[in-house]
């Protein structure tokens, strides 16, 4: 149960965070280049929860556990 917390969490960071980022490329229609626009939104808080947000999804994914191949020698 808290996993689907953590992904629902992660999702709702990472939706708010990447609309800001979209918001954003607005920027680039008053002059701003593209590396001008990355440095912006590298230092704007609301940009930095996507990141946050990616991170609580990816614990939030069950691991696979491999199934080990097995092999027996008859004799």
């Amino acid at each position: 149960m808290m996993k689907f917390f953590f992904f629902l969490v992660g999702f709702g960071l990472t939706l708010i965070g990447c609309i800001y980022i979209i918001i954003y490329l607005n920027l680039m229609t008053i002059g701003y280049n593209f590396w001008e626009y990355v440095n912006f939104i590298i230092k704007r808080p609301e940009c930095l929860i996507t990141v946050i947000g990616i991170v609580l999804i990816a614990i939030s994914i069950p691991k696979e556990e491999k199934d080990e191949l097995h092999i027996r020698y008859f004799s």
